[in-house]
């Protein structure tokens, strides 16, 4: 049993509070590899931004979970030799499918958990959620539940529609599951390939795809039910036009690639919504400087020579992230 106080992390449960209070989101960024962990901690560390590390159970899989807990104590200490003193860092389990793996978790260091019940009939998702809950909660490990359905693909989690949360059944879910957090469905979704073209219009002057609006009138809903209560929005990337452009350039095939508009997060962020999920979009940016090495320096074979550019990329994405949309840049509990 590994405490993820040991490693120097911390729970969700203040910074999501603080976040609410704030009108911000705290960005909950997932990672594959060591340039993303590094990209995350110096853009979030430079910015004094709390910060969460995600981890799906095909990336636990594929980084091992002993590594991952030497990486995330690892993550902290960089942190602190960037000259943040006081990081507050998680370590989330992102669409946890199983009591099972989620207990795993929390006994190897990880901070918070989410367990994905949402696929499940509703009293079967209360009764899996609470029963992690019971479980973390020995252990001072935050929870969050997941009600309603996004589409999508990522990782093992794929879903043809999506399927709005019912505000109605929030509280019931919210107090019997016990949960610390809600992710919610209003229209986000996995993927670079968020929404079909049928769903969207088209911009005349760019020929782009423009997304339908996220659905404000389920989250104030959500929001009357709960107040106060820290909600999650996942699939939200945005799918930055200008890393598929690049991708595309350079012998990529990402045809009618299209995420969340910005603005509609940032007004998320300023209500309950304290925690947004991003990954689609830092795969698009060390992709795209990838490519770009590979099309620009074909004899290029040392990795440090395309991942260092990626990483570079990605942290410019994730500051992007942290102070535009966000809002969470200088919002440590001790800035000192």
């Amino acid at each position: 049993m590994v405490n993820y106080k040991e490693l120097g992390l911390v729970n969700t449960r203040d910074m999501f509070k603080r976040a609410i209070n704030g009108g911000y989101a705290i960005p909950a960024f997932n990672f594959n590899n060591m340039e993303q962990l590094q990209a995350i901690i110096k853009a979030s560390s430079e910015l004094r931004s709390p910060v969460i590390l995600q981890v799906s159970k095909g990336a636990r899989n594929y980084a091992n979970a002993t590594l991952l807990r030497y990486m995330a104590q690892g993550a902290v200490e960089y942190a602190k030799e960037l000259g943040c003193k006081h990081p507050e860092i998680a370590l989330h389990l992102d669409h946890g499918d199983s009591f099972e793996l989620c207990k795993s978790c929390v006994d190897l260091g990880f901070s918070s958990v989410m367990i994905d019940g949402s696929a499940l009939p509703y009293e079967e998702n209360i009764a899996l959620t609470r029963k992690v809950v019971e479980y973390a909660h020995q252990y001072d490990v935050t929870v969050e539940g997941e009600l309603g359905v996004l589409a999508g693909v990522e990782d093992e989690v794929v879903a043809e529609e999506s399927h709005y949360t019912k505000p109605e059944e929030v509280i019931d879910f919210a107090k019997r599951s016990g949960c610390d957090s809600l992710a919610i469905s209003i229209g986000t979704s996995h993927g670079a390939y968020k929404f079909k073209p049928e769903q969207c219009t088209r911009d005349p002057k760019t020929g782009r795809l423009v997304p339908p609006p996220l659905a404000f009138d389920v989250l104030d809903a959500v929001m009357e039910k709960l107040p106060g209560f820290p909600i999650v929005l996942h699939g939200s990337s945005s799918v930055p036009q200008e890393y598929v452009d690049i991708i595309n350039a350079n012998g990529g095939k990402l045809p009618d690639a299209v995420g969340i508009p910005e603005d509609q997060l940032r007004k998320a962020a300023k209500s309950a919504v304290c925690k947004i999920n991003i990954d689609s979009d830092s795969r698009l940016a060390f992709t795209a400087a990838v490519r770009k090495v590979f099309a620009e320096k074909p004899g290029e074979f040392d990795p440090r020579k395309y991942c260092g550019p990626a990483r570079d990329l990605m942290e410019q994405l994730y500051k992007h992230k942290i102070t535009d949309v966000l809002g969470s840049d200088n919002k440590l509990a001790n800035l000192d």
